[in-house]
């Protein structure tokens, strides 16, 4: 156990899985692990816990919140399925997919943003699943960060940003993917859509339900609208630095650089410009640079750069993911 003031960051023993569980059934919030980002975790069925989740955030209301199961028993206790949402869990779960479904009474309404329906996942982390094994319940969990800022990939991170008003991180080591999860609006099993981009794509959804899945592009939610989803805010997972974004920084011109600014590749350029160059990964390597993007951005705030060129990522797998985060982090 790491000690400091405020939160306390716990290895992953038996002895502080039961204790975490215990905290968890009565009431307190916990910092948790998932191979996504991490997540600050309630009782999903407890109204007032979930309510301190958007306090403790800053989240707005309006922002629904995901809720994490462990087996399929759960899934069907809070939720109403069909057979193409069924096909889905049953082909990506555990892992970073989220469906949207009609809900169940058990699940309150502070947790959906007052609307029938709710998100849901269960994640694949081992030590989350253990958790979720050990304390029984649904667990609503948002990113563990203040509302609109750059989601955690490490517990330190948690800590940095959440270590005053929580009392309990869960340490799992740095997140795996390091984005959210995909989310699919899958209440209408004829039209499945694709409401954010994750590491599941819509072409294997497509591939999956034998069916084209719709890559829904919505105009951009604005805080005081209640959303069938989180994710869909215009500006999020923004840093404190402004973000300038380039198709390619390597043919592109950003012009003389300040002491203040940093110019973020995606992939590592042959000839290093400058001391502010970073990069997110080696080779165009997409999954690295996912799993690097949260924290490459918090390191470039925690340097005092007021000014980051991020690169936009090139076609491939994570590119829409990688991308969409982008674009949000730069919107004003």
């Amino acid at each position: 156990m790491k000690q400091g003031s405020g939160a306390r960051i716990f290895r992953s023993t038996p002895r502080n899985l039961a204790m975490l569980a215990r905290k968890l059934q009565n009431g307190a919030l916990v910092g948790v692990p998932t191979e996504t980002v991490y997540g600050l975790a309630a009782n999903a069925l407890d109204s007032v816990a979930c309510r301190r989740i958007f306090r403790v955030k800053g989240r707005p209301s309006t922002d629904p919140l995901i809720v994490h199961i462990h087996n399929h028993d759960q899934l069907t206790s809070i939720a109403t399925t069909n057979p193409v949402a069924e096909l889905l869990a049953n082909q990506y779960w555990p892992g970073p997919l989220t469906l949207i479904l009609p809900k169940k009474p058990c699940i309150p309404d502070i947790v959906t943003a007052d609307l029938d329906s709710v998100a849901v996942r269960m994640p694949s982390h081992p030590i989350m699943r253990r958790l979720l094994r050990e304390c029984g319940l649904p667990l609503a969990a948002p990113s563990a960060n203040i509302f609109g800022y750059v989601s955690p990939t490490t517990a330190d991170h948690v800590k940095t940003g959440l270590g005053r008003k929580i009392g309990y991180i869960l340490d799992g080591g740095p997140a795996q993917i390091g984005l959210e999860s995909t989310i699919v609006d899958a209440r209408n099993p004829s039209k499945i859509r694709v409401l954010r981009p994750g590491a599941v794509t819509p072409e294997q959804l497509s591939r999956t339900i034998g069916a084209l899945v719709i890559e829904y592009r919505p105009k951009r939610a604005q805080v005081s609208d209640n959303q069938v989803s989180p994710g869909l805010l215009k500006q999020h997972y923004s840093p404190k630095a402004q973000v300038l974004l380039h198709k390619d920084l390597n043919h592109g011109h950003v012009g003389k650089l300040s002491p203040k600014e940093a110019c973020l590749y995606f992939s590592k350029p042959k000839f290093i410009r400058n001391k502010q160059s970073y990069w997110l990964c080696q080779n165009n390597n997409q999954a690295e640079a996912a799993r690097n993007l949260f924290g490459q951005l918090r390191s470039l705030d925690k340097q005092g750069f007021k000014v980051i060129h991020a690169e936009l990522a090139p076609a491939g797998p994570m590119a829409a993911a990688i991308n969409d985060r982008l674009r949000r982090a730069a919107a004003h």
